[in-house]
């Protein structure tokens, strides 16, 4: 889950279409930033999660080799959009946002470095991730100042840390049972992370300022 402030905690700087707030683009760091800002940028980390999900839930016979590869892959693309989403934030609101980041590029390499490992390994995994991910998101949204749609987001985290407690709590005894269990929590987590999303959208759009009147056409 990333969160996102910016522009919205910012009002008097004026948004691009997309979210993002324009400043010098030859530094990468600021590029990063303003594309960090953008909700887009937010949908497509939620789609990350979605389209795993729905894949899991409509290919229910896959094996435990693919399905590690799946968890694996969405692991590695989610960190990258986490580590990009870190530069939006204010430099002491980093520092959760990064740990998480290195989280899951470190879970997705070890799902990729053995996709044939146990059913209880790749749960433990898992549930980990999604443990520590929600307990991150959860104390940005309470500490993060300004930030828009808070209980949204505090949602999600809540989503995010019951889904890390099910799948550590419950694991699954067939890699049929795990591929389900975990497909319907990624699309649950998906959904809420589109949500934020959408929310993040709306909030920019209240705070861009108003286009000027356009000028009467001379007679």
């Amino acid at each position: 889950m990333t969160v996102s402030r910016g522009s919205a905690s910012n009002p008097w700087q004026d948004p691009e279409p997309d979210g993002a707030v324009p400043g010098p683009t030859g530094d990468s760091a600021d590029v990063l930033a303003r594309l960090g800002r953008s909700w887009t940028w937010l949908l497509g980390s939620a789609l990350t999660t979605l389209v795993p999900g729905v894949l899991l839930l409509v290919w229910p016979e896959a094996t435990l080799h693919v399905l590690a590869v799946l968890i694996g892959l969405y692991l590695l693309v989610s960190g990258g959009f986490r580590f990009v989403a870190v530069f939006a934030r204010e430099g002491h609101e980093r520092l959760p946002g990064l740990l998480l980041a290195v989280l899951f590029v470190l879970a997705g390499v070890l799902c990729l470095r053995n996709p044939l490992q146990t059913i209880a390994a790749l749960s433990l995994i898992t549930g980990v991730v999604w443990l520590v991910s929600g307990i991150l998101t959860l104390y940005t949204a309470v500490s993060a100042v300004n930030l828009p749609h808070r209980g949204v987001v505090m949602v999600a985290a809540v989503l995010g840390i019951v889904a890390g407690i099910v799948v550590l709590a419950l694991p699954a005894e067939s890699a049929r049972a795990l591929t389900r269990l975990l497909g319907l929590w990624l699309v649950l987590l998906g959904l809420a992370e589109a949500v934020v999303a959408l929310a993040w959208r709306a909030a920019l759009r209240r705070t861009r300022p108003p286009k000027p009147d356009a000028p009467a056409a001379s007679a």
